[in-house]
């Protein structure tokens, strides 16, 4: 079968791209201190009308089959469901980074999909006498600023949400099949422009792989965030893709059942994007949601990035 690159050609070579992103992320980052006006909005002059934080959470818990769950992360890490909203910061993590945006932005509610204090349940008292967790803490005190953790439930929802997020952002929506969930068919392309693609559309700048990067992949199993090794081997072994896209591994489980799958002939590829890269676009459809259950309401997504560098 011939190998097709569209839609995965990239248009710009990658120093001429990195140039771009690095340019416009440093002048959006200058925009959003200095500027009054920043959120994506786009009736931002239409007074909102008065929401506290926890109306703005039941609007999205009422929307979830089951809600609400008994047992789940999603509860507020800082604050009170009394707080009036000023304004909305949707995010992967709320970091220091973040918190400060946030309160440049006049906002004063951040939704976040992961945890605030490093750990999944967000339990505190081991960090009582850490001082990174007295800092951000204190910083969300000063400042009045509610946190809320948006994990279970937008995962829950009809199609996921962070799922959506992300094929949205890839430009692959047409291919999403609502039976087979994370399996997708796409145009035949070559392994190495299957990363360009993913590369380009989720600001990364460098992925991990396993792989002939002159193969041709058209079967995708995508599974964002940490799916667990047993569930991306399980998933692997029935779905039989050409390459599982996922956003992180356990590096003793799927990258060693990939690497045994081809050994013995199989044409099977892996591509670690990171977690935060693989599910930062379910923050953007959070966003996008709240804008059209709160026109006037400020709303913008701050992207966490990654915490991890690159050589």
């Amino acid at each position: 079968m011939s190998t097709n690159n569209y839609p995965f050609q990239l248009g710009l070579d990658q120093s001429r791209r990195k140039f771009i992103y690095n340019f416009t992320k440093a002048a959006g980052v200058a925009a959003l201190l200095t500027s009054p006006v920043i959120s994506h909005a786009d009736s931002f002059f239409v007074p909102p009308a008065p929401v506290t934080v926890g109306e703005v959470m039941d609007m999205f818990i009422n929307q979830v089959p089951g809600a609400p769950f008994n047992s789940t992360v999603d509860t507020l890490k800082a604050g009170s469901r009394d707080i009036q909203v000023t304004g909305i910061v949707t995010t992967m993590f709320a970091t220091v980074e973040v918190i400060r945006k946030t309160i440049a932005l006049g906002a004063n509610f951040i939704i976040a999909h992961e945890p605030t204090f490093y750990n999944h349940q967000d339990q505190t008292a081991w960090l009582a006498n850490d001082d990174v967790y007295r800092y951000k803490a204190d910083l969300l005190q000063q400042h009045n600023i509610a946190v809320w953790r948006n994990h279970d439930y937008i995962h829950s929802i009809n199609p996921d949400g962070v799922r959506m997020g992300l094929l949205k952002q890839l430009g692959w929506q047409s291919y999403y099949n609502p039976v087979a969930t994370n399996v997708l068919m796409l145009p035949t392309t070559s392994l190495s422009s299957l990363i360009g693609h993913l590369k380009q559309k989720l600001f990364i700048d460098k992925v991990r792989y396993i792989g002939d990067l002159k193969q041709n992949c058209q079967k995708i199993l995508l599974m964002p965030g940490a799916a667990g090794g047993t569930r991306q081997i399980q998933a692997m072994g029935k779905e039989k893709p050409d390459v599982l896209i996922c956003g992180e591994i356990q590096e003793w489980e799927t990258a060693e059942y990939v690497r045994d799958a081809q050994a013995k002939g199989q044409k099977l590829s892996l591509i670690v994007l990171g977690h935060i890269a693989s599910e930062e676009p379910g923050s953007e459809f959070m966003a996008n949601w709240l804008k059209e259950k709160l026109p006037g309401m400020k709303i913008t997504h701050v992207l966490s990035n990654n915490s991890l560098s690159f050589l």
